[in-house]
């Protein structure tokens, strides 16, 4: 059965791209070549490239997964959460930044931008799931449990 709701974000600002050949071209300019370092450099960047963060509604629960952490889908029940609702939030204020954040009772996963679905859970800690279309979001998320 097709999810009722799928969206697919990955790491794609200027900013981070712009930071990391920043870093490359100072040990290139500055420096002996540090290929070591380069190598490092390399291979983070490659690493952000990869990242994706997957997120769907289906009729049992919402699904998500940041490839290549998690290799499954990580499910949240209908039955653990209380309520949910569209949430504009300040990233590095509340969360310290993006990607999977850890926060005194609550998650976050979110890859760009500043709005999401904010899940209340009951026995579990709440999560924030950063979206760049949270109403539709919380739209599929209302007809599947209707």
């Amino acid at each position: 059965m097709d999810p009722l709701f799928r969206e697919v974000q990955r790491f794609r600002q200027p900013w981070i791209w712009t930071l990391l050949g920043g870093i490359a071209l100072l040990m290139l300019v500055l420096g002996p070549i540090s290929w070591g370092g380069l190598v490092i450099v390399g291979a983070v960047a490659g690493f952000v490239y990869s990242l994706r963060l997957t997120t769907e509604v289906r009729a049992d629960g919402i699904y998500l997964k940041m490839w290549p952490l998690h290799h499954s889908f990580r499910r949240i029940p209908w039955a653990e959460i209380e309520q949910r609702e569209t949430k504009q939030y300040r990233p590095l204020r509340e969360f310290g930044g993006w990607g999977i954040r850890w926060a005194p009772g609550k998650l976050a996963y979110n890859v760009r931008g500043n709005r999401g679905v904010w899940i209340e859970r009951t026995n579990e800690r709440d999560v924030l799931l950063g979206s760049q279309h949270p109403e539709e979001f919380v739209k599929a998320i209302d007809e599947a449990v209707q």
